[in-house]
C-alpha cells in the first residue's frame, strides 16, 4: 500500500510539472526538412535550405512563406502578461544580377496559419487588394526603395505591425551589413517583455554583437494574440533576387511578470512578509493535550488515505481515457481535431445530396461551418481493419506534406466508430468532370488551363519522389483525384493508397491497388509500386488532358475498346500525333506544345519502366528547361518472364463488359489479388 502511495504522489508531481513547464516553446532547426512547417507559395525546400521566392535566371514576381506549424503562446488573458521571446537564424539574399534587386524578406508573428501577401514590395507580407486584411508583427530585411511604403532606402531593417509603413527602420551597412552581399548573415531578435523592448542584431558571424541595429522600445501586448504563429516570408517583382533561410531556432521565455514601476514613495522593492505573533497559553489541560495529540496524528493519517483515493480515481480515469484515446494515439499531430457532432451537423447529417464522390478512403461530402461561414470537404469511412489503415496512411503521409499543388489538410475525427478528414474544398471538383461533362465546367478547360494543370501536377510529383524526406509513391494517380481549385489550379488529393519509402530503399511486393487503366504494366505483373509506377499514371493523366480522351473507351460506332495510349502511340507512328487533340479546342493552342504535351504523355506512358523520364526531368521539359526525350515510332512490347496476372486483352475484356465511356466506370476501384 506504502509503494501504490508514492507511485501516486511522484504521477501527481510528475503530472504538476508537465503543467508547469507546458509554457515554454523551444525548437531548432539546424536544417530543414518538411516536418513541422508549413509551405505556401512558391517557398521550397533544397538541400536542407529554406527558399522562399523562386530561384530562377530571368526576372519574375515571387511569393513565398514558410510558417512553423504549432501554435505558440504569447498571451496570458487570465494575467494580462505577454511572453519574452528570442529568436535566431541565418539568412541570405543573394542576385545573379544585382540591377535587378528587390524586394526582401521578413520575420513575422501572426494569428493566421495560411497567411500569403503579394508578390512585389509588399513582402508576402500583405495582399496588393486588401492591405488591412493580414494581422502581424514583423521585422523586415528590405532590398527596394519603395517611397510608397516610405522606405528610407534599399538596405533597412524595419518594425512593421499590421502595416508595412514601419514604426522604426535602420541601415544595417551603419554597422557593416549589407544585405544583398549574398553572404550568410546570421539575426537575433530579442523580445523582453518586462523591459518593453525588442533588439535586432545583424552579424556576418555566428558571434552576436554587443550592439543592435534597430532597438524599439514597444509594449507588444497590445498586438500578439494568446496564441500566433511564427514563420518568414519574402517577395520579388520583375527580379532575380533569391531569399534562402540555413537554420532557424526560437524560445520564449516564459510569462514573466513586469517589474512593478517605483512610486515617488517607495524606498525599496523589497518586500517582506511579517508574521502575526501567536500568543501562547501559561496553563495546560490534559484533556485539550490528548485531544490535540489524537488530531495531530488523525489528521496526517486521514489527509494521505484521502490522497491516496483520490491518486487511485485519479489514475483509474487516466487509465480510461488512455484505453479510450488508443486509436488516436496512431494519429500524429498538426491539423486539427474536429468532433464528430460538428461534422454531422456541417454535413446536413451526412445527408446524400451532399455526396462530393467517393475515394480509396470513403465517401467525400461536402460541409458548410456555419459558425466560420466556411465550406470544406469531408470524407467518411466506418472503422474496419482496411478503413482504419487507409486513414492512418492518409493522415500520416499528407499532414506533413506542404505544396501548393496538394490539397490542404484541415483535421481529422475519430468518434463513434467513424474515421473522417476534412480538407479544403475544391469548388470546380474534379479534373475528371471538368474534362468528361458534356455541358458547363467543361468550357473552363481552354489550352493554356490543361497545360498549366498538367505542369503543376508534374511540380507536385516531382515534390513528393524527390524532395520529401521520405519518398511517397501515390499509387492513384488519376483525373479524379487531380482537383480543381477555385483558380484552375491542380490539386492532387486521395492518398488513401499511398506509401511512403526511404530514398535508398527498394520498393517492396504490396497488393496491387489502384484504378484500371492507369496501372502500369510492371505494376500488373509484380505489384510492386515506384516512383516509375506513379509516372505511368501520370503520362496518362495528361494523355487525357490532350486528348479529351478516356484511358479505355469505346471506339465510336463500335463495340471495340480503344486503348488511349495505343490509340496516341499509332499517330505518332503515322507522324499525325497532332490529330490526337481533343477537338473540343476547336484548335485554339499552340501546336509545339500540344505536340510536346502528347510526346511526353507517351514517354511517360511507355512500357518499359527503365525509359521513363524521373518526374524532375518532365516538369524541366515542360518548363522549357529541357528537350524532349527521343520517342520510338513503334511501341515497345512486353516481355516479362510469366504471364501477367491480368493481361492488357483481359483489362480491356474488362472495361467492354462495362460503360466505359461513363464516367462512373473510371472511378472504380479494382483490387487485383
Amino acid at each position: 500500500m506504502l509503494l501504490v502511495f508514492w507511485v501516486v504522489v511522484f504521477f501527481l508531481i510528475a503530472l504538476f510539472l508537465r503543467r508547469g513547464s507546458a509554457e515554454n516553446v523551444n525548437f531548432y532547426f539546424p536544417s530543414f526538412n518538411f516536418r513541422n512547417l508549413t509551405f505556401l507559395g512558391d517557398s521550397h525546400i533544397r538541400n536542407g535550405v529554406v527558399g522562399l521566392t523562386r530561384e530562377l535566371t530571368v526576372p519574375s514576381s515571387s511569393a513565398g512563406a514558410v510558417i512553423y506549424n504549432n501554435p505558440i503562446r504569447f498571451f496570458d488573458p487570465e494575467s494580462n502578461i505577454t511572453a519574452s521571446f528570442s529568436t535566431k537564424f541565418t539568412f541570405s539574399i543573394a542576385n545573379v544580377n544585382p540591377s535587378s534587386n528587390g524586394d526582401g524578406m521578413s520575420f513575422f508573428l501572426s494569428p493566421d496559419n495560411r497567411m500569403l501577401g503579394s508578390p512585389g514590395g509588399y513582402l508576402g507580407l500583405v495582399n496588393s487588394s486588401q492591405v488591412t486584411k493580414n494581422k502581424f508583427v514583423a521585422i523586415e530585411f528590405d532590398t527596394k526603395l519603395d517611397l510608397h511604403f516610405n522606405d528610407p532606402n534599399d538596405n533597412h531593417v524595419g518594425l512593421d505591425i499590421e502595416s508595412l509603413n514601419s514604426i522604426k527602420t535602420a541601415d544595417p551597412i551603419l554597422q557593416g551589413v549589407d544585405l544583398k552581399s549574398g553572404s550568410s548573415i546570421t539575426t537575433w531578435i530579442d523580445y523582453k517583455n518586462d523591459q518593453e523592448k525588442l533588439k535586432v542584431y545583424l552579424c556576418y558571424s555566428n558571434f552576436k554583437p554587443e550592439k543592435p541595429v534597430l532597438s524599439v522600445d514597444i509594449d507588444l501586448s497590445e498586438h500578439l494574440k494568446e496564441v500566433m504563429f511564427v514563420g518568414f516570408s519574402a517577395s520579388t517583382e520583375g527580379s532575380t533576387e533569391k531569399h534562402l533561410v540555413a537554420n532557424w531556432s526560437f524560445h520564449t521565455f516564459g510569462f514573466v511578470a513586469k517589474r512593478p514601476k517605483l512610486q515617488p514613495h517607495n524606498v525599496s522593492d523589497t518586500y517582506v512578509v511579517v508574521s502575526p505573533r501567536i500568543p501562547v497559553s501559561g496553563s495546560g489541560d490534559k484533556h485539550h493535550k490528548r485531544l490535540g495529540l489524537g488530531l495531530g496524528i488523525a489528521g496526517p493519517a486521514f489527509f494521505c488515505v484521502a490522497l491516496l483515493v483520490f491518486g487511485y480515481v485519479s489514475m483509474m480515469k487516466w487509465m480510461e481515457v488512455r484505453r479510450q484515446k488508443s486509436f488516436k494515439a496512431e494519429v500524429v499531430a498538426g491539423p486539427r481535431e474536429f468532433s464528430f457532432k460538428e461534422l454531422k451537423s456541417a454535413t446536413g447529417g451526412f445527408h446524400s445530396s451532399r455526396i462530393l464522390g467517393h475515394g480509396a478512403f470513403g465517401t467525400v461530402y461536402k460541409a458548410f461551418f456555419v459558425s466560420s461561414g466556411t465550406i470544406s470537404a469531408v470524407k467518411r469511412s466506418k472503422h474496419s481493419h482496411e478503413g482504419k489503415t487507409e486513414f492512418l496512411s492518409e493522415l500520416s503521409i499528407i499532414a506533413c506534406l506542404r505544396h501548393k499543388n496538394l490539397v490542404h489538410l484541415q483535421g481529422w475525427c475519430v468518434d463513434k466508430g467513424e474515421l473522417l478528414l476534412v480538407y479544403d474544398f475544391m469548388p470546380n471538383g474534379s479534373l475528371e468532370k471538368a474534362l468528361y461533362q458534356e455541358s458547363g465546367q467543361s468550357t473552363l478547360l481552354d489550352w493554356s488551363r490543361r497545360l498549366n494543370v498538367a505542369v503543376g501536377l508534374a511540380s507536385v510529383l516531382t515534390y513528393l519522389h524527390q524532395e520529401c524526406e521520405q519518398q511517397v509513391i501515390h499509387r492513384d494517380i488519376k483525373t479524379g483525384n487531380v482537383l480543381l481549385d477555385g483558380n484552375l489550379n491542380a490539386r492532387l488529393s486521395d492518398f488513401g493508397l499511398a506509401k511512403l519509402m526511404d530514398h535508398d530503399k527498394s520498393p517492396v511486393s504490396t497488393l496491387t491497388a489502384g484504378t484500371m487503366g492507369y496501372l502500369a504494366p510492371e505494376y500488373l505483373q509484380y505489384g510492386k509500386a515506384t516512383e516509375k509506377t506513379d509516372t505511368f499514371s501520370y503520362g496518362v493523366v495528361i494523355l487525357e488532358v490532350a486528348c479529351g480522351r478516356r484511358p479505355i473507351e469505346r471506339e465510336p460506332g463500335s463495340e471495340k475498346a480503344v486503348n488511349l495510349v495505343d490509340w496516341v502511340w499509332g499517330l505518332h507512328s503515322e507522324g499525325r500525333i497532332i490529330e490526337a487533340a481533343d477537338k473540343r479546342l476547336n484548335g485554339e493552342f499552340n501546336v509545339e506544345e500540344m505536340r510536346k504535351l502528347l510526346l511526353v504523355g507517351l514517354s511517360c506512358a511507355n512500357p518499359d519502366s527503365t525509359e521513363r523520364p524521373t518526374m524532375r526531368r518532365v516538369l524541366q521539359i515542360l518548363s522549357n528547361e529541357a528537350d524532349v526525350q527521343a520517342i520510338p515510332r513503334v511501341k515497345p512490347s512486353l516481355s516479362f518472364s510469366s504471364r501477367l496476372p491480368l493481361s492488357l486483352d483481359d483489362i480491356v475484356s474488362d472495361c467492354d463488359e462495362e460503360d466505359c465511356g461513363s464516367p462512373t466506370s473510371s472511378l472504380r476501384e479494382i483490387i487485383i489479388h
